[in-house]
């Protein structure tokens, strides 16, 4: 992470210290059992790193417009130069890294890498621990705006009985967490590692909330079982049947004896199989390859995150937001460390039964369908996934970045999601 350090400056670990103190962090907190310190962080990125990014927008080469009108050849050229222009001269990193700052914030090393995490504890007595995991091409950036909702719910709508102690971790590779300099940072080894982080900050029962790479990593959680893990919700489940995945790795057509939502189901996976999954295929195999452009472009990086989500995130979010998120990768150089977690899992799809092993889950499980997501999953599929599902519920509106899009939304389904786990422990 060049020109950034981890340790933070005397006035950052007084400033983390002080914000702890505000929300309840007691000091025994900030240190793990054994030999394992959990240190304050806090973000001061140089201005020197800003001043140069602004200097690499400038001098990027733009390829020629795109010859069709619509977007079926990538992001259009005029929008997103424009977009560009902004990211270049008017956008402010400061009220990003400001937000970021209001939050307590830490570093703690687990299984031999630094683990960044945002841990915020509620006013409200006998809150439930709740360890929130992010995806690609997200952070935690895009899970700040449910903080609220979660730690105070009598202030947006909710119960004081509904509270969430939060903690939201950046993935190894992304963000402020440390970089594997090998393999084998997988789900499975991200959730062991969660399990490990929850139990150090002191929580004998919590919970596990999770959409795109968070949902693998939170039912990862759940085949493991760890010591205090009640149940998990997820936003982005893995309900594909076999004769389903089957189906679609032949190029269709849809299995026989299909109902009508399943039937809409097949027809939203060939779409963004055929047309939208180009990047999990690229990093799945070649992530070093691409890594080289992510690393090296501000330009060729921001289209890259852009395209996730056909070239539209502002569709959705507010492009301050999509530029806080893009900027932090910038910043940390994390383009290319974040896109090797598809290589690890030899590109398999997070939306796969099988290939998340959901049979093998005895934990309780939660479902969410938002229907601006990759595919809206039927509850027929989700039912066959998961034997022991405990609530399942489509809503009117949202996408694949609930958190971000719906934050209101998303806390109130997961207060429902969860009430009957408080009740019964």
């Amino acid at each position: 992470m060049p020109a950034m350090s981890l340790t933070p400056t005397r006035r950052g670990l007084l400033a983390a210290a002080a914000a702890a103190g505000a929300l309840g962090l007691l000091p025994g907190t900030l240190r793990a059992a054994g030999s394992d310190p959990i240190r304050p962080f806090t973000v001061n990125i140089p201005q020197a790193e800003i001043d140069e990014l602004r200097r690499r927008i400038a001098a990027t080469r733009l390829p020629d417009p795109e010859t069709v009108d619509d977007r079926s050849q990538g992001i259009k050229l005029a929008s997103f130069q424009e977009t560009m222009r902004y990211w270049g001269t008017e956008y402010d990193w400061r009220k990003a890294e400001h937000k970021l700052n209001a939050l307590p914030q830490f570093i703690t090393e687990i299984d031999g890498l630094d683990i960044h995490f945002i841990q915020v504890k509620s006013r409200h007595a006998n809150a439930l621990p709740l360890i929130i995991t992010h995806g690609w091409p997200g952070s935690v950036i895009e899970q700040l705006k449910v903080i609220g909702p979660l730690t105070d719910p009598t202030a947006h709508g909710g119960q004081a009985e509904d509270a969430f102690d939060v903690v939201i971790p950046s993935m190894p590779g992304y963000g402020f967490s440390g970089k594997p300099t090998g393999t084998g940072w997988n789900p499975e080894r991200i959730a062991r590692a969660w399990a490990e982080l929850m139990q150090r900050l002191g929580y004998n029962r919590y919970v596990a909330q999770g959409g795109d790479w968070g949902s693998p990593v939170s039912s990862a959680m759940a085949r493991q079982a760890p010591a205090g893990l009640l149940g998990i919700h997820i936003n982005l489940p893995a309900t594909i049947p076999p004769e389903v995945a089957a189906a679609l790795a032949a190029g269709g057509p849809a299995p026989a004896g299909l109902s009508e939502k399943e039937r809409a189901a097949f027809a939203s996976l060939e779409t963004f199989f055929k047309k939208y999954r180009a990047y999990g295929a690229i990093m799945g195999t070649r992530p070093q390859t691409i890594g080289y452009s992510l690393a090296d472009s501000p330009v060729g990086l921001a289209a890259w995150i852009f395209d996730y989500n056909n070239g539209e995130p502002e569709r959705v979010l507010d492009r301050d937001d999509v530029l806080d998120n893009v900027t932090l990768y910038w910043l940390t150089n994390t383009g290319t460390s974040a896109a090797r977690l598809y290589w690890e899992t030899s590109g398999q799809s997070v939306i796969l039964a099988a290939a998340q092993k959901t049979s093998d889950i005895s934990l309780p499980v939660a479902v969410t369908v938002f229907p601006g997501e990759v595919y809206r999953a039927p509850e027929t599929w989700a039912r066959r996934a998961y034997r022991n599902l405990i609530y399942f519920n489509e809503v009117d509106k949202g996408g694949h970045f609930a958190a971000w899009e719906q934050p209101e939304l998303l806390a109130s389904e997961v207060r429902a999601a969860f009430r009957q786990l408080r009740k019964s422990t």
